[in-house]
């Protein structure tokens, strides 16, 4: 047999850990023939049916995920139209709920495994052309169809099989994805599973339906990050919901990961609320830019933890946060789930402003998707939620927010992305949330009625916009963005350094040296403020190409 794994991802700098995981167990047969074709939602879909087209598979596998799932039922569906005998086969997070309606919806898809698939899928190799014997399968979703026997284009009845949940009896014993010789070597970060299942209960999550939490050794997660680190990869990305649910674990992790310096950087979620004083003395010995924590704090409101089933006090979460945005030798990513009941915008606003008081390395604001199979989906209506019934199933109203609210989450979620999340800009937004109230509202709206929010902006451009919004509504704080743009390494030829001299400009006595330190060598330009000779001074390297200054001195 042959099987063509379609590998969709939103960019081509992501990759699937399904492919890799799932060959990795049947790698060994001989019999199975394997072929990938690799694609973006951006592609046409004519383009990827002609190169699918090209391989003549007896199967389709994919993973469907939420941002490229529709796109995905386009390509099958042309791909089944095309060659019929193709049998389709998904899985992935969106196949947890009812697969019943989702295949009488999708007649182009023949099975849907939900669950976790290492096993069910290597099992289904074995009888993919052996209708009776898909029934024992575990997870294994698929519709029976009797037709005539004198005419096979006549459907008679057909009939739904549901394998229920697969789960896999000994993660441990599982091949490793990187063992595969279809595992992608080629992106800039590699994902390592060290746990699967989760403790935690979230509504809205379908890491938290009752997994049980099973756990990789620490030698043999040793091992795997010695051959990543051995293949020249940079990131890992941890996928370890439960990193610091045992503070033992979390220890031998962290200590683990240290080992990896400087060759290896690790992003892992961490829950906030659970930061004994131990695991909190490991977190601060840690090497400087060893670790980038996702902290899931979700919101900073108690009632709306509460309706969504998360465990940790509010109270516990905001001293862990408060603790871990306060070490320097590491970054913390705060995130916030607009569209969650209960949270109104209002909220979110002010959520944010504590977010920069902390000095969150970033801070995400993401719109809420009801997952298939996750406690909210099923009790959307009796919690007044109103969700989009095709995926990405975002929320589009809720008793606490209306639609036009959420929409300018989402556009709110723009611009910190925009401004907030990125190192040349952050510094400067950091300090307009903070001392400027209305900052927020009036920067989203100047945006919004420019027509900015929803377009693609260079760095240089959103610094510039930045600049000219001060200008106009607060002239207090033009030298501020105005040294912003001159420590990002922006041209000086630019509207935001129009107040910058740079010929003949000399080093003064009394100066404040700021950083750097002062040679003959660097090239100064002089910013001045006010009216009594006071500035600043910045000093590039003339020696070597950098855009930046490395000397700041004031006056």
């Amino acid at each position: 047999m042959k099987i063509l794994w379609l590998d969709l991802n939103c960019s081509y700098a992501h990759s699937s850990l399904a492919l890799p995981a799932l060959h990795a167990q049947v790698m060994h047969r001989a019999d199975v023939e394997w072929a990938v074709v690799r694609t973006t939602p951006s592609e046409p879909v004519g383009v990827v049916v002609d190169a699918i087209h090209a391989h003549c598979p007896d199967v389709l596998a994919a993973t469907a995920w939420l941002f490229t799932h529709e796109h995905l039922l386009h390509v099958v569906s042309r791909v089944k139209a095309l060659m019929p005998h193709v049998k389709v086969i998904l899985g992935g997070p969106e196949f947890l709920g009812d697969n019943e309606q989702y295949m009488s919806r999708h007649p182009e898809v023949d099975f849907v495994l939900r669950g976790e698939g290492e096993e069910s899928f290597a099992q289904w190799i074995e009888v993919w052309d052996k209708p009776a014997e898909w029934g024992g399968i575990p997870g294994l979703c698929y519709v029976e169809k009797c037709t005539d026997s004198a005419d096979d284009c006549k459907l008679l009845s057909t009939t739904y099989h549901d394998g229920g949940i697969a789960r896999v009896a000994d993660f441990a014993a599982l091949r490793a994805p990187e063992e595969s010789t279809l595992f992608t070597w080629g992106k800039p970060f590699v994902q390592l599973e060290t746990t699967r299942g989760c403790f935690n209960t979230c509504a809205f999550c379908v890491s938290g339906m009752g997994d049980p939490i099973r756990m990789l050794s620490i030698d043999a997660i040793r091992r795997r990050l010695q051959h990543i680190r051995e293949r020249g990869i940079r990131d890992v990305r941890v996928l370890d919901r439960t990193f610091n649910y045992h503070a033992k674990r979390a220890i031998d992790l962290l200590q683990l990961f240290a080992e990896f310096h400087p060759h290896l950087r690790f992003h892992l979620e961490i829950h906030p609320a659970l930061l004994p004083q131990s695991v909190r003395d490991v977190l601060k010995a840690m090497p400087h830019g060893l670790l980038h924590l996702e902290a899931g704090i979700q919101s900073l409101r108690q009632k709306v933890l509460d309706g969504s089933l998360r465990k940790g006090t509010l109270e516990h979460s905001l001293d862990g946060l408060r603790y871990l945005c306060s070490l320097p030798n590491l970054v913390t990513h705060a995130d916030l789930i607009a569209g969650l009941p209960h949270y109104t915008l209002k909220q979110i606003y002010e959520d944010i402003h504590t977010l920069a008081e902390y000095d969150a390395g970033e801070i995400q604001l993401e719109s809420l998707k009801l997952l298939p199979g996750t406690l909210m989906r099923r009790d959307a209506a009796k919690l007044g939620i109103r969700y989009s019934p095709l995926p990405p199933y975002e929320v589009l109203a809720t008793e606490a927010i209306s639609s036009a609210e959420l929409q300018e989450a989402r556009r709110l979620s723009r611009l910190l992305d925009a401004y907030y999340n990125t190192s040349a800009w952050q510094a400067l937004t950091r300090s307009l949330i903070l001392e400027e109230e209305d900052f927020l509202h009036r920067f989203l709206a100047y945006l919004t009625q420019h027509n900015y929010i929803d377009q693609p902006m260079s760095l240089e451009r959103r610094g510039e916009l930045l600049y000219l919004f001060c200008c106009e509504h607060y002239p207090h704080r033009v030298t501020d963005a105005a040294v912003a743009w001159i420590e990002a390494g922006m041209s000086l030829k630019k509207r935001p350094a129009e107040g910058v001299r740079t010929k003949h400009v000399q080093p003064v006595e009394g100066w404040n040296v700021l950083y750097g330190e002062y040679s003959e060598r660097l090239r100064l330009c002089y910013l001045p403020v006010g009216e009594e000779g006071g500035g600043y001074w910045f000093g590039y390297d003339t020696t070597v190409q950098c855009p930046t200054p490395v000397f700041k001195a004031s006056l």
